[in-house]
């Protein structure tokens, strides 16, 4: 880039900063040591590579090179992610260059910081939000998020900048369809590949967080699979709270999803999370249509409300707040509260799962600190077996906490719960949780791709 042409770029770059300083009454002086950092960034011989490519989907690796340095020279390198609600998340590690003066994130070790060691993508799982209490989600699956990795002089994050590369990260790969649903009473949007179809169909539910997350499912799409992100509270016209939950709107978007002209049957699968876990057990124990179920950190009773169908209702499995205690740092730690559902005043909350005709995927993180999902997912193999069914596999994460997301997504250590009204830990730590991410979103595409090919479908009844 010539002299002149920087100087161009430079100053509409300032032009822009001190229009955005005026509009939101930024402080002048921090504007202009951005830009003033900024340029020294452009005359430096130091310069951030991004491997293939700066722009990728969010679940896919990029590999990090500094180029430029002297020989041995010892920097610091950030990583700074703002969110759709101008949340920062960021993370920084110490490096030293090689004799010819490059880093590269893949050989290259950590010397402290956010992690130690040689973790290509540790800057990524590393991401943590500045305010406490903050869980990264992706509300517009329309827009990437953008990661800047900065270079920074000194061993010293408030050094010099001497290099600077963006991240552009999608959750939707060229060709995918997303498509709003609103068909009888589901709320929904239905994610289609490219290509002519038809596609194995995949069903995907959160938690208790409401409303109606995209991300997982958009990034699922991205892989080849017509993927329905399914809202069931706190969406448009649907309840504003879970009072109660009915079955009958759950088997409304299996029907949809397995008549759908790009969708391959005749079953479908469900993805779920948390308190979803437990409606995709019931969903694969009373609905028809159902061939493979993923449940992580799941329970195998109805929880928190009733479920309706056809005028029976399971009853929500009981709990005593008197167990909720508080961690060191003053959190909440819920993970007692729910009662044992396998004790005989609890059984009627239980899911008659050995009515499936599916496959059932358990994933358990080992240090779920929401509530035991290793015992729930041991009690309910533990219950297929005794009813003579061998249609389930159990795959536990040392390390990991409750939120297990797509691969890259920062470990969350602790986040306000909605129906709680408070903080609580989720419990893992940041990288046993961020491995954990990458291999479950290998497992759940191979446990679709091999079930997912017109097999037994579930027939039972309540």
């Amino acid at each position: 880039m010539c002299a002149q042409v920087k100087f161009k770029f430079l100053f509409g770059e300032l032009y822009i900063h001190i229009a955005k300083a005026k509009s939101s009454k930024m402080n002048f002086g921090v504007v202009l040591r951005h830009c003033l950092t900024t340029a020294a960034a452009c005359h430096s011989p130091v310069r951030v590579r991004l491997l293939p490519s700066p722009k990728c989907l969010f679940d896919e690796p990029v590999q990090v090179k500094v180029e430029g340095l002297s020989p041995n020279q010892e920097v610091v390198l950030r990583a700074k992610l703002t969110d759709e609600k101008g949340e920062l998340f960021q993370s920084s590690a110490a490096y030293r260059a090689d004799g010819i003066g490059e880093i590269d994130l893949s050989r290259s070790p950590a010397l402290g910081g956010s992690f130690s060691g040689t973790y290509p993508m540790g800057l990524f799982w590393a991401l943590s939000a500045k305010n406490a209490h903050k869980k990264l989600v992706k509300r517009d699956v329309r827009t990437p998020f953008l990661v800047d990795i900065e270079v920074y002089s000194d061993g010293d994050t408030e050094g010099q900048l001497l290099a600077k590369e963006t991240n552009e990260r999608g959750f939707l790969a060229e060709g995918v369809q997303r498509l709003p649903v609103r068909e009888g009473r589901v709320r929904a949007t239905l994610f289609l590949p490219p290509g002519r179809g038809p596609f194995p169909g995949v069903l995907d539910m959160y938690g208790t967080g409401g409303g109606l997350p995209e991300y997982r499912a958009s990034l699922l799409a991205s892989r080849g699979f017509a993927v329905l992100a399914l809202a069931y509270y706190s969406y448009l016209d649907l309840p504003k709270d879970m009072r109660e939950l009915e079955l009958e709107y759950f088997e409304e978007a299996v029907s949809f999803l397995r008549t759908h002209p790009q969708v391959r049957g005749p079953g479908i699968g469900v993805l779920a999370i948390s308190k979803s876990g437990d409606l995709a057990l019931s969903m694969a124990s009373f609905l028809p249509g159902i061939s493979a179920t993923v449940s992580i950190n799941g329970c195998n009773a109805n929880t928190l409300f009733p479920l309706r169908y056809k005028g029976t209702v399971v009853p929500p499995l009981s709990f005593k707040t008197s167990r909720l205690f508080l961690t060191k740092s003053g959190i909440a730690n819920i993970r007692d509260t729910l009662n044992n559902p396998t004790e005989e005043e609890n059984r009627q909350s239980l899911i008659p799962i050995e009515q499936a005709q599916c496959r059932f995927l358990f994933v358990v993180a080992e240090d779920d600190q929401n509530w035991k999902s290793p015992f729930y997912a041991k009690e309910a193999a533990k219950r297929l077996r005794e009813h003579g069914k061998e249609n389930c596999e159990v795959v536990v994460y040392p390390g990991a906490g409750h939120y297990l997301e797509p691969p890259y997504f920062p470990h969350c250590p602790s986040s306000l719960h909605l129906l709680v009204g408070f903080p609580v830990v989720w419990g893992g730590e940041p990288r046993s949780h961020g491995e954990a991410q990458v291999d479950l979103w290998g497992r759940i595409q191979a446990f679709f791709i091999k079930h997912l090919d017109g097999e037994s479908t579930s027939k039972a009844r309540l």
